[in-house]
């Protein structure tokens, strides 16, 4: 949340900023999606699927891509 407000990003990771300099180094943690949107560069893995339906669910959940999420399966 904290990276996505210093470069003007909203939650669903369109840039809202007022400073080219926000957008200067965008690339260094967002990739440039379709629509003008902003997705991190990362990669979420952890061995429950439980903490990544906690992160989808939070205030920036929708910020990710899919399939940037790794888990294992319960079983």
């Amino acid at each position: 949340q904290t990276i996505s407000g210093e470069h003007g990003l909203d939650g669903s990771g369109v840039y809202n900023g007022t400073s080219d300099l926000q957008l200067e180094r965008m690339n260094v943690y967002f990739n440039e999606a379709s629509g003008n949107k902003y997705v991190p560069r990362a990669v979420l893995v952890d061995l429950e699927p439980g903490t990544m339906d906690a992160v989808r669910a939070g205030p920036f959940g929708q910020l990710f891509r899919p399939d940037n999420f790794v888990f294992g399966q319960s079983g």
